[in-house]
């Protein structure tokens, strides 16, 4: 029997894939030359850190980390995690790396960007090994958090929770 947050997380990913089947996912985000391989619903944290401002030694904010999440098949059973580089590493060991092309604000308030990636394989022979580019897609929160970042909290790192659908595509044959 599948945990509730796993049921509840397939059942907003199945909800949020149908919204977007067909022109709901932004043209810009489309890889050319592609054709979708699988789709892996992440749940997880996108990790902040309280930083002095740039520019600006008496202001702070909430930067960016990294992502902490753990990625599913359709079924609910983990496959793998997301993290910092973004890297995108398979039980079996295959792994991938993502590097920005391309962004779209999601249609939810509050939500982390749609992101498309160009991604290289860096690890062994496959689940990822053959992915040229990852989406991200149908984000649920993840945004910089809503708790003060101040003198006081300098240094400390929060994670937020998000929920997101990757899309991994390989080469048209």
């Amino acid at each position: 029997m599948l945990k509730p947050t796993i049921s509840l997380l397939l059942a907003t990913g199945i909800v949020a894939a149908a919204c977007t089947i067909g022109s709901g996912i932004p043209r810009t985000l489309e890889p050319t030359g592609s054709m979708l391989a699988m789709v892996a619903p992440a749940s997880g944290v996108q990790v902040y850190e309280c930083r002095i401002r740039q520019g600006d030694i008496d202001a702070f904010e909430w930067a960016f980390v990294a992502p902490d999440a753990k990625l599913y098949d359709q079924d609910g059973k983990e496959i793998g995690t997301h993290g910092a580089g973004p890297v995108w590493i398979a039980n079996d060991g295959s792994r991938v790396m993502g590097k920005l092309v391309a962004r779209a604000d999601s249609p939810i308030s509050g939500s982390i960007p749609w992101l498309l990636l160009a991604a290289t394989s860096t690890g062994p022979a496959g689940r990822f090994s053959a992915v040229t580019s990852i989406q991200r897609v149908n984000t649920l929160g993840g945004t910089a958090p809503s708790k003060p970042c101040n003198l006081e909290s300098l240094g400390k790192k929060a994670g937020v929770h998000y929920t997101a659908d990757y899309r991994f595509f390989i080469q048209k044959h």
